[in-house]
Formats: C-alpha cells, structure tokens, sequence
C-alpha cells in the first residue's frame, strides 16, 4: 500500500466526501462527526479547528488527543486491503476511518460501529 499522496491531503476535503456517502444512504453528517470524535478523541472545537486550518491527514492524526483503545477491533476489508494487516500506522489510521464510514453507510448500528 504504497500511496501515500493522501498523507498530505487536506482533511477537509476528504470530509464532506464522507458525509456525502453516510447521507446518500440516510444516515447524518453528525454521525459521521460522532465516529471522528470516536476514533481519534477530538472534540467538536478542535475538530472544526483542524477543518478551518485545512490539516492534512498526517497532521489531523498526529494531533489527535487519542485513538480509541478499541481500535484493535476494527477488522475486515477497505480498499482491497484488511484493515488490521496495514503496516503503516498512518495508513491504517486512515483505512480505520474509511472502514467506520464504510459501515455507516451499509447500515450498520452505531453501537456496533463504535465497539461498543
């Protein structure tokens, strides 16, 4: 998995992507945000910072308080590739988030989504 132009991609234009694909299927922008705060342990304020400062994904990650404990959990395929057998840690950061909204698209419960 060696693409890793997407390290320098701004997060904020990846976002609305993943809104546009959680509400193609019914679901809401602040479940997708609700996942965000999930995975990476920002909150409302300092997500909306990155956005307007237009980080990069390297950076967004890099600058996340915390990654959920539970991310050990998220399993299966994304992109061709099993999430728990990416060896780059950034990339699998990032494979995580698509493979949540992944799910929320497909409907799954939120419970479900977050390892609850």
């Amino acid at each position: 998995m060696e693409n890793t132009r997407i390290f320098k991609m701004a997060f904020a234009k990846v976002y609305p992507m993943y809104i546009n694909k959680a509400e193609k299927k019914g679901r809401t922008k602040e479940k997708v945000d609700q996942i965000i705060y999930w995975l990476t342990g920002y909150d409302e304020k300092t997500f909306q910072e990155h956005l307007e400062k237009e980080t990069d994904f390297e950076t967004f990650f890099a600058q996340a308080p915390q990654l959920h404990p539970n991310v050990s959990k998220i399993t299966g395929v994304i992109c061709g590739y099993r999430v728990e057998d990416i060896q780059d840690p950034l990339m699998q950061k990032i494979r995580y988030l698509d493979k949540l909204i992944d799910e929320l698209a497909k409907g799954k419960t939120m419970e479900k989504i977050l390892r609850s």
